[in-house]
């Protein structure tokens, strides 16, 4: 029988207690399956290290469980040699929705029963890190820190409070200066840079296709780079970027490549919905089917 790890947050709500429980009831006759809860990346290397004949992790949570488990995989070498399976129970489920999965977590966790996989391809960053779902600069990252303090009372609502709040006050910001290289060839556009965002998934900040057209298991990043300036434009760029047309704007780049590179202003980055501090300097590359997942 096939021996996962379900792995949930210690800290979660009696609300995710109750759908952890139909997870495991849900699985319990198809898989030999252990549940454990974790704080910190520690407490995650630490389960893994324990029990190295594993043959998958279900993650249950969101975006963010879902990269960590996805860094402690890499960190530990073990990227090829674990399934993973993903039960959305977090706030946006970004990367569930790019994968197909059912919102449902009892449906999901058919899904892992099933059995059927896929190889995806993630992203390292220039610190070592990964990136499952996306990353990105700019307007989306000041959104996401605008949403931080609304996300936990109002969920996905807590994104477009983010997003409204930093679009009124970006609408006279100086965007940023920046060159961009994909593939070793330099973006020549002049004008200054209000977002670059860069991924495997389609979706971010709780359903926004940020990048409509991306494949996770294509073995390309997908790019996105705006120029938008004026405040008429950067409000119409917003409402596209929610409709999933905005790359299709002259004031958009969009483009594939295996290998990314921003310096310039300092900006700061949200990856997989993690926030990190402004920095002058950030590098992608893909690294093609390094992941095996179950889906539908």
């Amino acid at each position: 029988m096939t021996r996962l790890l379900a792995i949930a947050n210690a800290d979660a709500g009696s609300t995710d207690d109750t759908a952890v429980g139909e997870v495991l009831a849900a699985l319990q006759d198809e898989v030999d399956l252990e549940l454990v809860k974790t704080s910190s990346p520690a407490d995650l290397a630490d389960e893994l290290a324990e029990r190295p004949d594993l043959d998958g992790v279900v993650v249950l949570g969101g975006d963010g469980s879902l990269h960590a488990v996805a860094q402690a995989l890499h960190a530990a070498g073990r990227l090829a040699d674990v399934i993973v399976g993903l039960i959305p129970l977090g706030t946006g489920n970004d990367f569930a929705a790019t994968l197909g999965l059912p919102p449902g977590h009892v449906d999901a966790a058919k899904v892992i029963a099933a059995g059927r996989t896929r190889l995806i391809d993630l992203i390292i960053d220039g610190t070592d890190q990964v990136v499952v779902n996306a990353a990105h600069i700019g307007i989306g990252a000041e959104a996401a820190a605008a949403a931080r303090p609304w996300k936990k009372a109002f969920g996905p609502v807590g994104y477009l409070v983010g997003a409204a709040i930093t679009g009124l006050k970006g609408l006279t910001t100086p965007g940023a200066k920046l060159r961009i290289t994909v593939d070793g060839k330099r973006l020549r556009r002049k004008a200054p840079v209000i977002q670059v965002a860069v991924g495997n998934g389609r979706y971010v900040g709780g359903g926004a296709p940020l990048l409509p057209q991306a494949d996770p298991s294509d073995g390309l990043l997908d790019v996105s780079v705006s120029y938008t300036e004026s405040p008429r434009r950067r409000i119409a760029y917003a409402f596209s970027v929610r409709r999933g047309d905005h790359h299709r704007r002259d004031d958009v780049v969009y483009l594939r490549g295996r290998d990314v590179k921003v310096t310039g202003d300092a900006l700061r980055c949200t990856s997989d919905g993690e926030l990190t501090e402004p920095s002058r300097h950030y590098s992608w590359r893909v690294q093609p089917g390094a992941l095996t997942v179950y889906v539908p």
